[in-house]
């Protein structure tokens, strides 16, 4: 009796089938393309888009006041016009965050990506005939609304991308955000041009525009299918999850992936969508939380918007001219784009940690050289250029890293029930880091002067020393053992996840062939009995 059931676990062992790479399918592809292009790129493309009109919306606004109140707007009106413009983007993008987790709640991940498109479409219309209709409000409520849109985006995409994608292929999928956001600030400034759309007479077309990637995802997305975990766990639709595997996998036998999901789905304490109240009061997950907050601070506060303030004058320092100033702007939208594509390359095999650490000293080490060479600017002619190669150095390193992966993390630290909230926590920061950045570095840089990216250059470290001691690595993890890894620093019971991971080891199909195996593929319970005891016991002999 004992042979023959050593005897069937060997040729039961022997059929299991070796694990097939994953390859990339047409559906994945598409969903990542045309997800990013009508949301990370329209953001990307509104944090460049408004610099080069900048001084024709000035004058637009002027002769607006002029026409209505009989005399010229006083310098500090149009300067307060013009902040309010720029400023009024990251007040939109945070209401956005605010209020993504009700939207997916109701339309889902992908249902909230479509419906997002109507205020990138309305924007570009508020934004583009505001010139013709004599009206700045409606440029400053546009800028609002895409805003929202940009808000909204930042916060489902890289969820949508996360729950879509393979684990082994969850970063590279990923890493389309922050590719596309850099393309977006590359076709800003490249849009920016005079020739194109950057003289006096064409630039409302530079807003217009906002309506063509909106109207190719309305084109594209429809016919791809929903987030299968969404599908799963939170409309307990089992049929159009599998068909949604399928469709995103490309293969047809997708139990193990729905077992895992249904694993996930047992063991998750709650399958109530936490609230960010909810979130922070829950000690499971409250080292994730912390990460969060902490990675989305540095990622706005570790000086790559501020640096922006210096690029201009640093182009005049070096001799070049103020009308192939724009031209040499675009190699850092240029530099953008490269570092992001290759992060996204090798991030699979480099891992989150590794690109995350080295992009925020590398950084650090830069913004230290910068202000050498500011410091020594009009000593030597040829000094201005070392601090152009810096500037191009410090926007490569954040491109690298921490460009694109905390949006990744954000999806992959927490499980199903949490993840609205953590995204809205997330977006929150962002954003709120972002407005404080824009609001308070042009005092930094008046007290400080050219020692200004000393600030940064701390925040840098900061991050780098807390994801080396905190961060675990997420590379090829599940969910579930993400959150294992955040058990022991949590001071929470293992249990329930010990009981997810013996679900998890079980995995469907793997003994599916052969006489003696027939009945194991009928019956789960017996492949179950088979991971575990290593037997085979068949019902019909004994």
């Amino acid at each position: 009796m004992e042979k023959i059931q050593k005897s069937r676990t060997t040729d039961c062992n022997e059929l299991q089938a070796p694990p097939k790479q994953q390859r990339l399918t047409i559906c994945l592809i598409s969903a990542a393309v045309f997800g990013a292009l009508g949301s990370s790129f329209v953001y990307g493309y509104n944090l460049s888009v408004v610099n080069a009109p900048a001084k024709h919306i000035k004058a637009f606004y002027n002769v607006t006041w002029l026409g209505r109140y009989k005399e010229p707007a006083k310098t500090e009106t149009l300067t307060l016009l013009w902040s309010i413009t720029v400023s009024i983007f990251a007040i939109g993008g945070l209401v956005g965050a605010f209020i993504t987790s009700f939207l997916i709640k109701v339309l889902g991940r992908k249902g909230t990506l479509l419906a997002n498109n109507s205020l990138a479409i309305i924007s570009a219309l508020l934004l583009a005939l505001g010139e013709k209709a004599g009206s700045f409000e409606m440029l400053i409520i546009g800028r609002f609304i895409i805003g929202v849109d940009s808000g909204v985006s930042l916060s489902v995409l890289p969820m949508y991308l996360g729950e879509i994608s393979p684990c082994e292929m969850r970063g590279s999928i990923g890493q389309f955000n922050s590719v596309f956001i850099c393309l977006g600030v590359f076709f800003g400034q490249l849009f920016g041009l005079p020739e194109i759309f950057g003289h006096e007479d064409r630039w409302t077309f530079l807003f217009g525009f906002l309506a063509v990637p909106a109207i190719l995802q309305l084109c594209v997305l429809p016919f791809l299918p929903e987030s299968p975990r969404f599908l799963l766990i939170e409309r307990r639709d089992e049929a159009r999850a599998e068909k949604a595997f399928q469709a995103f996998l490309g293969k047809k036998d997708v139990s193990a992936d729905l077992e895992e999901v249904h694993a996930e789905s047992r063991a998750q304490n709650t399958l109530q969508v936490a609230t960010p109240l909810e979130l922070f009061q829950n000690r499971a997950v409250r080292w994730q939380i912390i990460t969060i907050v902490v990675v989305m601070a540095c990622y706005q506060l570790c000086g790559l918007n501020a640096i922006w303030y210096y690029t201009n004058g640093i182009f005049e320092e070096a001799g070049f001219h103020k009308s192939t100033i724009p031209y040499i702007t675009l190699s850092t939208g240029g530099i953008e784009t490269v570092a992001a594509v290759i992060s996204g390359l090798v991030i699979e095999r480099v891992g989150r940690k590794p690109l995350l650490i080295f992009g925020f000293c590398a950084m650090a080490v830069c913004f230290t050289l910068l202000t050498i060479f500011l410091n020594f600017q009009d000593t030597c002619s040829w000094m201005p250029y070392l601090s152009f190669i810096s500037i191009l150095a410090v926007i490569a390193s954040f491109c690298s890293g921490p460009g694109g992966i905390p949006f990744i993390l954000t999806g992959e630290l927490f499980e199903q029930s949490y993840r609205p909230a953590a995204f809205m926590v997330a977006g929150g920061v962002n954003w709120l880091a972002n407005f404080a950045v824009g609001l308070f570095f042009p005092f930094i840089q008046e007290f400080l002067q050219t020692y200004a990216f000393l600030v940064f250059d701390a925040v840098c470290v900061f991050g780098a020393v807390y994801l080396y001691i905190v961060l675990p690595e997420t590379k090829n993890k599940t969910f579930v053992e993400i959150s294992q890894s955040f058990a022991k620093m949590n001071k929470v019971s293992q249990e329930p996840d010990r009981e997810m991971e013996e679900e998890l080891s079980v995995k469907p199909g793997k003994c599916n062939t052969g006489p003696d195996c027939t009945a194991v593929e009928n019956d789960r319970k017996d492949c179950n009995s088979i991971a575990k005891d290593g037997v085979v016991e068949m019902e019909s002999s004994f």
